[in-house]
């Protein structure tokens, strides 16, 4: 059953979320100044080679922390001027509050939350339920681009920054309707599509077009590429 959080346990759970987190992380909040904890666990997971999805909003980013995510070579950043929610999600858990990841917010305001746990059978339905609301921020929501500059790397994970930077940057296809959006195969449906596809939240479902190429082929949310694209794209996926 989803359990309250105040202050200080909100604060300690989400650590605990990035803490914690597989492969999955996504991390929602409309203003952003990290504290030292935070830095370090973001930083921890960076070393691993694993994505971490931040979506922010409200504010122009402050020298600092554009300084710092900029070193951090496995952060998506995601603009939304619309954002207004507050999310963590890992591959187990979600916290829903009204907490920023804002230092001074976690050290002087009074905020509440809930911890939804996707192991626990009550939760289940309200963590998939709120994960589509989760998606469709992701989804609609603009990529941050900086410059991510490096000096030595081996071969392997610059051949990730590489696929990671052209992902942000070229222009991908709707696999349902073929029409040109981002590119990024967690997002291969237009808006339009999206909405559509959410009724029956279906990965499997078969669609028409690549979202890489935009060539008509059996396609789907869960494997949005035709084969050709993903020999090509291996490590994106």
């Amino acid at each position: 059953m989803a359990k309250f959080l105040n202050t200080r346990k909100a604060v300690a759970a989400i650590e605990d979320l990035i803490r914690e987190a597989d492969v999955k992380l996504i991390l929602i909040s409309p203003y952003l100044k990290l504290s030292k904890d935070f830095k370090e666990l973001l930083t921890y997971r960076n070393s691993k080679d694993k994505i971490t999805t931040v979506i922010f909003g409200k504010q122009e980013l402050k020298p600092d922390e554009m300084k710092f995510l900029e070193s951090l070579r496995f952060v998506i950043l995601k603009f939304n001027e619309c954002l207004h929610a507050k999310c963590y999600v890992n591959d187990k858990q979600m916290i829903i509050t009204s907490l920023n990841l804002y230092e001074f917010s976690m050290a002087n305001n009074k905020e509440m939350g809930v911890l939804i746990n996707l192991d626990d059978p009550n939760d289940k339905s309200l963590y998939d339920e709120a994960y589509k609301e989760i998606d469709y921020i992701d989804s609609t929501s603009q990529k941050f681009k900086f410059n991510i500059n490096h000096s030595t790397e081996d071969t392997k994970t610059s051949q990730k920054i590489d696929n990671i930077t052209k992902i942000t940057s070229n222009k991908g296809h709707c696999i349902r309707c073929g029409t040109d959006i981002n590119l990024d195969p967690k997002s291969p449906l237009c808006k339009k599509c999206y909405t559509k596809w959410n009724k029956f939240s279906d990965p499997t479902y078969e669609e028409k077009f690549c979202h890489i190429c935009g060539k008509k082929s059996k396609t789907s949310k869960e494997k949005p590429v035709c084969l050709s694209c993903y020999n090509k794209h291996k490590s994106l996926f």
